[in-house]
């Protein structure tokens, strides 16, 4: 079984939890696109881990790679492998691997990226990782792979071509490369990966010999659907294709081994950084997702923007990805609302429309139209079946199945492993019509 797990929106919907719940199901969790711009948060027991790049199977002992489409960090690669083995988790060749052709994020490429944004009239909310550069160096030709550092006279070669150009480019941008890229840097560059040497991998041979033999693999994605470099709300992207689809080619697998995708869903929506937003809030209803919700960026920091959950987006999302499930997460977070909302709509220009429009300055223009429904104030962390719920969060998943015409597969209440509800997607549903006159989902 090849399974795909994406995020449904802007990132931030709680892939960690859900890709450390269902590994104990894998044979292999592999990491198919972005760097270590992604965040995963992971609470086991007392234990809150965050990573970055090493896909958080490694937490039940899945086999754990990263695969050649993925942008790597070796410094930061190495920390986060140190900062396991420290508490306790086992890293070795056994349990991860890394793809020999993943491009290496060099440091220019972290300067450049800081310099640009800077330069940058329009903002696009970068984390500076330098994670736009590394991908278009690969466009371009222009990369470094990991396996170049497993051979010195080879890297230095290489590198002795790219750095004039690079040496160029960012004192135009103001800055000064001895400074950013010194030799110390270079040599600590190479010790690194002398030690990432023993983890070295075919990802593409393995997994589809893991396949052929009947083994489970899960690819984990980065980030979400609508920061995808093509389909997203360009510019206000990431530099990779974050839809299912890219499993595909940033692990090597062909399409027709795709068993099942699934979407990750926040029961509303956030977004880091900048870029259109149509149903933010930034009232007292936005405060209580962001603090209930502690909506705060795992890699950066930055406070997210929250808004209701938009069921445009999600339409598209589920077009994007083929989605054949849903897991919906947060929604213990809607506990002590008196109202919640769903946008089933746009208005724009004066019509209606109930899909986005294909152009971000269009969708920036959109304005929601929402559907609402009663809150509830019972908190949902002890809740474990679905009839557990009270009545009116059980009419909003089932709003959600109704309108995706996708089922939800789990409910998330809480940051915890075992806060979680595994749903019966079979299950007969009688679900509210959809009226804008009843207070109803």
């Amino acid at each position: 079984m090849f399974t795909v797990i994406t995020g449904a929106q802007f990132g931030d919907e709680g892939k960690g939890k859900i890709v450390d719940l269902l590994a104990e199901e894998y044979d292999i969790v592999a990491r198919f696109q972005g760097g270590d711009n992604a965040g995963h948060t992971v609470v086991v027991g007392d234990e809150t881990y965050k990573l970055h790049q090493i896909p958080s199977g490694i937490l039940v002992g899945t086999t754990s790679l990263i695969g050649p489409g993925v942008v790597l960090n070796p410094f930061s690669l190495m920390s986060e492998m140190n900062l396991l083995q420290n508490r306790g988790v086992s890293v070795t060749s056994e349990t991860f691997g890394i793809d020999t052709k993943a491009s290496i994020i060099m440091p220019y490429h972290i300067a450049l990226d800081t310099l640009g944004e800077v330069s940058r009239k329009n903002k696009i909310g970068t984390t500076k990782k330098g994670i736009g550069y590394a991908y278009a160096d690969r466009i371009l030709r222009n990369e470094i792979h990991l396996g170049d550092l497993f051979n010195e006279e080879r890297f230095y070669e290489k590198l002795d071509n790219l750095l004039p150009a690079k040496k160029e480019m960012i004192q135009k941008l103001g800055g000064n490369l001895h400074d950013l890229f010194p030799d110390e840097e270079i040599k600590r560059l190479l010790k690194i990966g002398r030690e990432l040497e023993d983890y070295a991998a075919d990802v593409s041979y393995e997994i589809n010999n893991s396949l052929r033999a009947g083994k489970n693999v899960l690819a984990e994605g980065a980030q979400g659907t609508f920061l995808d470099v093509v389909h997203g709300t360009q510019h206000y992207v990431t530099s990779s294709s974050t839809v299912a689809g890219s499993a595909c080619t940033g692990l090597g697998v062909g399409p027709s081994q795709v068993t099942k995708t699934i979407g990750l869903v926040k029961s509303y929506v956030t977004r880091v950084g900048n870029g259109p937003f149509p149903t933010e809030l930034e009232d007292d209803t936005g405060r209580h997702l962001s603090e209930v919700g502690c909506e705060y960026g795992t890699t950066t920091g930055r406070k997210r923007r929250c808004g209701w959950l938009d069921m445009p987006l999600l339409k598209k999302a589920v077009n994007l990805n083929g989605y054949t499930e849903l897991v919906l997460t947060k929604l213990d977070v809607f506990t002590g609302l008196e109202t919640v909302k769903i946008c089933v709509a746009y208005e724009l220009d004066g019509e209606r429309i109930d899909y986005p429009p294909s152009m971000t300055e269009d969708l920036e223009r959109c304005v929601p139209v929402y559907l609402d429904g009663d809150g509830w104030d019972q908190p949902l962390g002890e809740a474990r079946v679905f009839q557990d719920l009270p009545q009116n969060a059980r009419e909003y998943i089932e709003f959600i199945e109704k309108i995706t015409r996708v089922p939800v597969s789990y409910v998330s209440v809480g940051p915890k492993r075992d806060q979680i509800i595994k749903m019966d997607i079979h299950r007969q549903k009688d679900v509210p019509c959809n009226s804008m006159n009843r207070k109803v989902f």
